[in-house]
């Protein structure tokens, strides 16, 4: 059936988070005109429309981001969403010490930023699909983040599941490693 409404779900990407929220606006909904019937799976158009409302939301958001997931559920084997990211979103430096994870930047620009265990610089990437740089895939084990350069930027990404809190190691802690990029 065309022009079926339907419910996606958006989740925070951390459970610590949640609990920061007084409210009970844990989940956040958007109800898409979008969705199409076929051969009994549902399909959503990935259009200027779910880019624009998520962009919203990820301004509104102390994190400056938001997440659309595509998934439906933490467990999945496969993670697959849309990341809308703000000029200021703090993402810490990070890895996924098992899994890779891709990147494609849909709109916007997007630094991504690959290090060594000391927090020296490996790979400083620019991705703007208008000069022809789309993506990227950062390797297993691989300390990594990713920077808003404008707003309105929207990433697809896609890691293995099932999600894994960042643990202590997980995520590289030092004060300067920003400031080494610039």
């Amino acid at each position: 059936m065309s022009g079926r409404r339907c419910m996606v779900n958006i989740y925070l990407a951390e459970d610590k988070h949640f609990r920061k929220h007084s409210d009970r606006r844990r989940k956040i909904f958007i109800f898409a005109n979008c969705m199409v019937q076929n051969k009994g799976k549902t399909n959503m158009i990935i259009d200027n429309k779910i880019l624009d409302s998520l962009t919203a939301q990820a301004k509104a958001s102390p994190r400056l981001r938001m997440n659309l997931n595509f998934h439906q559920s933490l467990d999945e084997k496969c993670h697959r969403f849309l990341n809308a990211v703000e000029p200021g979103a703090n993402i810490p430096v990070h890895r996924h010490p098992e899994k890779e994870e891709s990147f494609v930047v849909l709109r916007g620009r997007i630094r991504v930023i690959t290090y060594n265990d000391d927090g020296t610089i490996i790979e400083n990437i620019v991705l703007n699909p208008s000069e022809g740089r789309y993506g990227v895939n950062v390797g297993k084990n691989v300390w990594h983040t990713v920077e808003a350069l404008e707003p309105s930027s929207v990433i697809f990404e896609c890691k293995e599941g099932p999600y894994v809190p960042h643990e202590e190691e997980g995520i590289l802690e030092m004060a300067d490693v920003r400031s080494k990029i610039r």
